[in-house]
């Protein structure tokens, strides 16, 4: 790809001096299972670990379909007290796992990442407390404000809970259940960590997986591959599909969804991990920018994904 460039409001852009305006830390593509380009910035190399942010809710929402598909979990449709008891009388009583994976619980929840007082301003004042159960006591408090199912809020509470109710399914941590059935099956290069609240405490579902690279690639990859591993399935049967938005509406099951089949995961300061079926491309963008949402700097990442689908089609 040495010859590509992308075009960004009427402007042929370089992913060079993309990279470099943009504080990128890595991007990479496969095309059909192989690397098309691989580049680091920001003084990182191949070996080099970078936190997910909100990526992390599709690899969480992903260990929902693995424990679906191998029966710790009967039914997307569980309420969600009856795997966790602790959920009783707060504002998830109710609520199921699949409207938890559209962000749909009904929750009273504020994303407001420059608001101290805002939930997630809240959550991240439990995480302080260092105390294993402190976000699930914060989160399950929260107070209902819509029925179950009818309205998305963007909720990372909710990716929270999910992580919690599949600890719960699988008896297993969250990372434990990833690195086995997920991560040690796909040929994953090295370990990734996810950070937890506290010695003992569960993983930030929502947040703060750190991997390689390539290995976030190969995680794409298993997902684009509908959770097939050589003879081996992992994900229910149509399961890419479903979570890619297949339902409609812009947000699957923590994936945003792109069109035509194509959709995708984000986080805060320009991480992007891409699966496009049609074409057979994964991509994955590390960013660092200087605010927790760029949306110039977002959307000139969006051209960018979109011209290398065009370039190697």
């Amino acid at each position: 790809m040495a010859s590509f460039r992308f075009t960004h409001q009427g402007v042929s852009v370089t992913p060079e001096d993309f990279m470099a305006r943009r504080r990128i830390g890595g991007w990479i593509v496969l095309k059909n299972g192989e690397v098309a380009t691989e580049r680091y910035g920001m003084g990182n190399v191949q070996s080099s670990r970078w936190v997910s942010f909100s990526v992390a809710k599709s690899v969480t929402s992903t260990l929902v379909g693995a424990a679906l598909h191998d029966g710790s979990l009967d039914s997307l449709d569980r309420r969600c007290e009856t795997l966790l008891p602790a959920l009783r009388g707060g504002g998830y009583e109710g609520t199921t796992v699949r409207q938890l994976l559209r962000m749909t619980s009904g929750v009273r929840w504020s994303e407001e990442y420059t608001d101290p007082n805002s939930d997630i301003g809240r959550f991240g004042d439990a995480v302080r407390l260092n105390r294993p159960g402190a976000v699930l006591d914060f989160v399950r408090a929260r107070p209902r404000a819509n029925v179950p199912g009818t309205v998305f809020n963007y909720n990372t509470g909710d990716t929270f809970v999910l992580g919690a109710l599949v600890a719960a399914a699988t008896g297993m941590t969250l990372s434990g259940y990833l690195s086995a059935r997920i991560w040690s099956r796909t040929g994953m290069e090295a370990d990734g960590y996810w950070m937890v609240e506290a010695p003992d405490g569960q993983e930030l579902a929502g947040g703060a997986l750190c991997a390689t690279l390539r290995d976030y690639a190969r995680f794409g990859l298993f997902v684009l591959r509908d959770g097939v591993v050589g003879a081996q399935r992992l994900l229910p049967e149509g399961w890419r599909d479903l979570a890619g938005g297949s339902e409609g509406g812009s947000y699957g099951y923590q994936w945003w969804r792109l069109g035509a089949g194509a959709f995708e995961g984000r986080g805060l300061y320009g991480q992007f991990l891409s699966v496009h079926p049609a074409e057979n491309i994964v991509s994955v963008i590390w960013g660092a920018g200087l605010r927790p949402i760029d949306g110039a700097a977002d959307e000139e990442a969006m051209s960018l994904l979109a011209g290398v689908v065009d370039f190697l089609r």
